[in-house]
């Protein structure tokens, strides 16, 4: 599993297992160095440790320096917990080495920021080795409110490390997690070439031949196929290929995959989980609940068990009975207020607001939403926090523009240009420039609503609304197209939900 794109929840729930990559470290070397002076017995210098041969680093520590590349080799395999756990080893083998906090903050960012371990990787990179401090000023910049210098030393990274396949795969991730399809896909096929047996670079890039704007599932299906091929034993090359070809529209084929995980792994949780998200897309919600109750205790944190039970809530509103599923969904916002989650709190409360009984209804219940995340939140990032909150704005303006108040919707546009300005985060950019499509279309200007719609088209209400736009026009070739790529967005989610009930899914 390694979807996460164009909804912020799935980038949230990442306590996943996958397999771990052979290792790769290289063993110091210690090299004569040449006479500086007539002494007859030539000095040794000791060559600094290098993280995988290439990267210079800080640390005398070989035990140190390891650690680092197993943590490095975890997080690459999905395996984020390991990689945490490895990253902090490191750290107590070596605490003046600036790169094993990096990756400690770096894989604590997708679960519970670790503000001083980034912290302390930024004060002790002052001291370490050029490329060293590039790398750390990468990884911690990427956890920062303003954008703009992680982006900086991204390219200074790729300038420097072009043939690297682990700076290739991370640059790569973050950017696929930035909504940049291409440009990620393109970094992934170049880590594939480099090394055709590397199996992380094989399972990403299943997923972004499904997210590039000419969705490609063959291709998706032949790297996860591959991926398969390089770890026959793991569970996760099986898990990745049952969620594309639930996306592909191939369910039976994605039950099989799960299936298989789960014979490889039965406790491997997320295979439990997606048996139900196909299941209830297929229809099957009686099966869909009873997979979603096997999911429930495997699932490794109270986090994982509130996101199963809110799949299993949402089955009532496919299955006809809305108000259930609001009462089902109350309860659980109660449970998430009380464990603390803001994650958790996050996810149940916008999808109250999606799936709120009225336009009032949903108001109110984003009002409460936004007063909540419009200031920092223990537990959750900036970075997380603004995204979450950009995508309240986003849509508070997509249901005022669709009741008419513009005025409203207006305000809330204002809002997310200064979120933008002030973040310089793509995902906010986004939901900014896709918000002020909603209110183009709302206004008659369609052709202007596309242009900006076409920005953020990983979520399903706004891929819906650009097929809208183009059946406005007429122009019924563009609008086959665009249908074409929202069927490709086919997951359990509310937004899903209130876009496929207008028939987009079926024309």
């Amino acid at each position: 599993m390694n979807r996460c794109a164009g909804s912020l929840v799935a980038l949230f729930l990442v306590s996943l297992a996958a397999a771990t990559a052979a290792a790769q470290s290289k063993a110091p070397r210690v090299e004569q160095a040449r006479a500086l002076t007539n002494s007859a017995s030539p000095a040794l210098t000791v060559v600094p440790q290098q993280l995988f041969g290439a990267l210079p680093v800080s640390t005398r520590s070989t035990e140190a320096r390891q650690l680092v590349e197993k943590a490095f080799e975890e997080y690459e395999n999905v395996m984020l917990v390991e990689s945490l756990a490895s990253a902090r080893k490191a750290t107590r083998k070596d605490p003046k080495f600036a790169l094993a906090y990096a990756m400690w903050s770096f894989a604590a960012r997708r679960d519970v920021p670790a503000a001083a371990a980034l912290a302390k990787a930024n004060a002790l990179a002052v001291s370490a080795p050029p490329e060293e401090r590039l790398l750390v000023h990468w990884m911690t910049a990427t956890q920062s409110r303003d954008l703009l210098p992680a982006i900086q030393s991204m390219n200074d990274l790729l300038a420097k490390f072009p043939k690297d396949k682990h700076v290739l795969y991370l640059t790569a991730e973050w950017l696929y997690f930035q909504q940049d399809y291409e440009k990620s896909r393109q970094l992934f096929e170049a880590a594939a070439k480099i090394d055709p047996n590397f199996p992380p670079a094989q399972n990403m890039l299943g997923y972004a031949y499904i997210e590039t704007g000419d969705p490609d599932p063959a291709k998706a299906v032949a790297a996860l196929q591959r991926y398969s091929e390089l770890l026959p034993t793991q569970p996760n090359p099986h898990d990745s290929l049952g969620e594309v070809y639930r996306y592909a529209g191939n369910d039976e084929g994605s039950l099989e995959e799960y299936a298989a995980a789960l014979k490889l792994s039965p406790t491997f949780y997320t295979s439990q989980l997606g048996l139900g998200d196909t299941s209830a897309m297929m229809g099957d919600y009686e099966r869909a609940r009873t997979e979603f109750a096997k999911a429930i205790p495997l699932a490794a944190s109270s986090r994982d068990k509130l996101h199963i039970a809110f799949q299993k809530a949402l089955i009532n509103f496919w299955a006809g009975k809305p108000e259930q599923g609001r009462r089902e969904l109350a309860a659980l916002a109660q449970q998430a207020a009380q464990q603390k989650d803001p994650y958790a709190q996050y996810e149940i409360g916008l999808g109250r607001a999606f799936l709120a009984s009225s336009t009032d209804e949903e108001i109110k219940a984003l009002d409460a939403l936004q007063a909540k995340f419009s200031k920092p939140v223990t537990g959750m990032s900036a970075n997380d926090r603004q995204t979450a909150l950009a995508s309240m704005l986003r849509e508070r303006v997509r249901v005022l523009s669709l009741a008419g108040k513009t005025g409203d919707a207006s305000r809330s546009i204002h809002q997310l240009e200064a979120l933008a300005t002030a973040t310089r985060d793509s995902i906010v950019g986004d939901c900014y420039y896709s918000a002020k499509g909603y209110a183009l279309f709302a206004s008659g200007d369609y052709s202007g609503a596309i242009s900006l719609l076409q920005s953020d088209t990983q979520n399903p209400l706004v891929a819906h609304q650009i097929v809208l736009s183009y059946e406005k026009l007429g122009d019924s070739a563009n609008a086959t197209l665009a249908k074409t790529r929202f069927r490709y967005l086919r997951a359990p989610t509310p937004q899903w939900y209130l876009a496929s009930q207008t028939g987009a899914a079926s024309n």
